[in-house]
């Protein structure tokens, strides 16, 4: 079991939430062939108007850094609705993905989604990895949006 913390993340992470950002697309933006600061500079556009949107639909939303052992590890930002609990994004740094945080993380959700008794929603990319995590976890594919599957986690009665 990692011993991982949240902290709120506020206007001076900017730098290491674009860090976490950029690691999610890094592979895939590096496929368009730019050049390394062409690529540096869409990713930062791209995190900018992430975060904006986030502003914009989730205003609400509890918005954390995930800290393990005092080395940032990711991200998580989560909106608790009166219907459902939603997870807004979660994203760990490529170092701590495959170590069994992010299991260890969605548990902790599960058992605040069990508690409320409200269900636990998040969207996924079709063709992201976590995608198997989530349903090794329970969660069922409730809604295709084209690009991204609304998945869904009930505790059971």
């Amino acid at each position: 079991m990692h011993s991982y913390r949240l902290r709120p993340a506020s206007d001076s992470d900017t730098p290491v939430l674009l860090a976490i950002y950029t690691s999610t697309r890094q592979e895939e933006v590096a496929q368009t062939g730019w050049p390394q600061a062409q690529q540096d500079a869409f990713l930062a556009l791209q995190a900018k108007a992430q975060h904006e949107h986030y502003l914009q639909h989730y205003p609400e939303a509890e918005r954390h850094l995930i800290e393990l052992n005092g080395e940032t590890a990711g991200r998580l930002y989560v909106s608790d609705w009166a219907q459902e609990i939603r997870i807004v994004d979660i994203a760990l740094l490529p170092a701590f993905r495959g170590t069994g945080l992010g299991s260890q993380i969605l548990s902790t959700l599960q058992s605040r989604a069990r508690q409320s008794g409200k269900p636990l929603t998040i969207h996924v990319e079709t063709n992201n990895p976590a995608r198997r995590l989530y349903l090794r976890l329970g969660f069922e594919e409730q809604e295709d949006k084209g690009v991204y599957l609304l998945m869904h986690w009930q505790a059971g009665d």
